[in-house]
């Protein structure tokens, strides 16, 4: 357990940069402010996938399963920046195959530039398998045998790229190679010619400079002369110098801490920050004192250690933050420690770091229980601030229907899942490559269409109730403990729809409420975002507060839904009350889209009109209004599947225009 204390002001401890922040597109692509070249940190060198085996406390050799992350020190630290609001560049290389693109796109996601990411035709990107033994054992293994990363080059250093900085950021490993040692020199010359600061983390790995061997990963030092005089003479070009104790070691070429320093201060005026694991950090911006607790430190924070992988690069996100503010050292430290204490917590490493919505409350707030991963406040808000994608309007097409299709005259369920494929293609014509679009599509009739629009760029929902059933009861391919989803595409939104009512029944409540409780941990276990759908009026009367105590309701029972699908509601009050349930208990919710209950358009345009009043409410989600006669005409063979489709994407479509017109009225009446 690492244990520290904190007794620090939160209001002595933020200063703002004074500059327009990074934003996420609609599609996760890097955006800025006013000034579209501008960075605060660009990152060069590892960039990996990380295969975590998710049993812990186990041998390598007998995990059974891995989740899949991006790693790579660099690729780490420009995610954990970029979560902390800082304007964030990698320079790398990556294969060009799957987990090339598998990097590209989760850099997109964490809102980095990735414009100086090279995708090499000749080369596959490289791969870690990562286990967690127990809080000092992380057995690894490095798969980078003339991997892409370690392609990288002069060439790839573009001088105008580096002077768009304000920091460029080098970790060791690239200099372990003569031809990324070139790479990484012509960076920091062209840096330091451009005023522009530049760090290094040591991140010391023996068997990546080829020091220890291949069953070796999880060692931190081993002596050498050799990469002790490669790594001494760069140590000038740097402002910025942090590492362990033992990365000191290596760099200084001795093992006493103090003349380690020593030897590195004689060769550098850069700031040494030495990272002393349980004991926190100290910044020498001078010259090295006698003891170690001579340095500078920031607060730090009592918590348990559960993964060790990955600490020093969150770490280096939050020192990152405070170095680029000019905060005095205790509050970059503190800012470091922090981050430090979310990664130490959970499993992975880019996926454990925090927001800055995260960071603020840890040290405002303080620990109120060691292992950060079963604090409830922090991983909603860890959830809620760092999925990637926001979805700023949404636009469904809903052909999730099973028991209205089985119905129909002429249904085979080979003729049903026919038909979803053509509401699909319905789907996709309109969307017509804009973002905004989505379906929602079951796995029971059709497994085909869904499957197939994976990728596609179409934000899909896929339902888990069993059609009609009170008390809420789900489809049996969960399994009787939800392991089911584990099967399922991540991209794919749990999409429950519960009918119940403030006047229900205890018996009734007690029933969906288990349920309903149960589902939202599989879906968050899974890494699934859930959807909450509610259907008041099938139950009993509705008055303005039906939906808004519903939802309340809700929260108290600690699920927090990613979406809510609602039944249409003409009443302003009604919404309002709604929209206020929603934000007073999860300010960071994706959204609402309005359900279509098998009304008129006309009656859809009506709620339309009222609904697109609250920015909270994100879109529609309408099915059998736009499928129902096309369904029934096709499955009597009464209309051909180039028909069906015709008249499923001009209904389609015309009703995505009313929404458009009805949200363009709402904010011109509001300007």
């Amino acid at each position: 357990m690492w244990i520290f204390h904190i007794d620090y002001r939160v209001e002595q401890m933020f200063h703002p940069c004074g500059m327009e922040t990074a934003g996420r597109g609609e599609q996760g692509e890097f955006m800025t402010g006013s000034d579209v070249t501008q960075l605060d940190v660009i990152t060069i060198g590892r960039s990996s996938v990380d295969l975590y085996g998710t049993q812990v406390g186990g041998r390598l050799e007998d995990m059974g399963s891995f989740d899949k992350y991006i790693g790579g020190s660099p690729t780490n630290i420009a995610c954990g920046t970029a979560r902390l609001g800082l304007r964030s560049g990698l320079i790398t290389r990556v294969g060009d195959e799957h987990m090339g693109r598998f990097i590209r796109e989760e850099l997109a996601r964490n809102a980095v530039d990735t414009r100086g990411v090279i995708t090499d035709p000749q080369r596959l990107t490289a791969l870690v398998l990562l286990g967690i033994r127990d809080e000092e054992q992380f057995p690894l293994i490095f798969y980078r045998e003339n991997c892409a990363d370690m392609a990288l080059c002069e060439d790839d250093i573009d001088p105008g790229y580096i002077a768009s900085a304000r920091s460029v950021v080098a970790t060791g490993t690239h200099l372990s190679h003569p031809r990324t040692e070139a790479a990484l020199l012509k960076a920091l010359h062209l840096a330091r010619g451009a005023g522009v600061r530049t760090a290094l983390d040591i991140d010391y790995r023996p068997n990546l400079w080829g020091v220890a061997g291949h069953g070796e990963g999880e060692s931190r030092f081993v002596a050498s002369e050799t990469v002790t005089r490669a790594l001494q003479a760069k140590l000038h070009l740097f402002d910025l110098i942090v590492g362990t104790e033992e990365e000191f070691h290596i760099a200084g070429g001795t093992t006493d801490t103090l003349a380690a320093l020593r030897a590195v201060r004689a060769l550098s005026g850069a700031v040494l920050v030495c990272k002393r694991g349980a004991l926190g950090a100290v910044a020498f911006a001078g010259a090295i004192p006698d003891t170690l607790d001579g340095g500078e430190s920031g607060p730090g924070f009592p918590i348990e250690v559960f993964n060790v992988l990955g600490a020093g690069d969150g770490f280096m996100s939050g020192l990152l933050k405070g170095w680029l503010e000019d905060a005095p050292w205790p509050v970059a430290l503190t800012y470091a420690n922090a981050c430090g204490a979310f990664a130490v917590s959970r499993h992975g490493c880019t996926p454990a770091y925090p927001s800055l919505e995260e960071l603020n409350l840890l040290i405002r707030r303080g620990v109120q229980r060691p292992d950060l991963r079963n604090d409830a406040e922090l991983e909603q808000l860890h959830w809620s601030t760092t999925r990637a994608n926001a979805w700023l309007d949404l636009r469904v097409l809903a052909f999730d229907h099973r028991i209205q299709l089985e119905e129909m005259q002429g249904f085979t369920p080979e003729k049903g899942a026919r038909f979803k494929d053509l509401c699909l293609d319905a789907a996709l014509a309109v969307r017509a490559g804009r973002r905004g679009y989505g379906i929602l599509c079951d796995n029971r009739i059709g497994r085909r269409a869904l499957h197939r629009a994976s990728g596609t760029g179409l934000w899909i929902g896929r339902p888990v109730e069993w059609p009609g059933a009170r008390p809420l009861e789900l489809e049996p391919e969960l399994g009787p403990d939800l392991g089911g989803l584990v099967e399922w595409a991540r991209e794919n939104v749990v999409k429950v729809l519960c009918f119940c009512h403030p006047d229900d029944s205890a018996e009734i409540w007690a029933a969906q409420e288990q349920t309903v409780r149960r589902l939202f941990a599989a879906a968050r276990r899974n890494r699934l975002e859930f959807l909450l759908e509610l259907a008041p009026s099938k139950v009993g009367p509705v008055a303005e507060d039906t939906t808004a105590r519903l939802i309340q309701r809700f929260y108290d029972l600690g699920v927090y839904p990613d979406w809510w699908k609602l039944e249409p509601m003409r009443s302003v009050p009604a919404w309002q009350q709604a929209v206020a349930a929603i934000e007073r208990n999860d300010p960071h919710t994706r959204g609402i889209v309005v359900l279509g209950l098998d009304a008129p358009e006309a009656e859809l345009a009506e709620s339309f009109a009222v609904a697109a009043r609250f920015d909270l409410v994100r879109g529609f989600a309408v099915g059998r209004t736009i499928f129902a006669d096309a369904a029934r005409a096709w499955m009597a063979g009464g209309m051909d599947d180039a028909q069906a489709v015709a008249q499923m994407t001009e209904r389609f479509a015309r009703l995505c225009s009313i929404w458009d017109r009805a949200r363009q009225d709402a904010q011109e009446a509001a300007a």
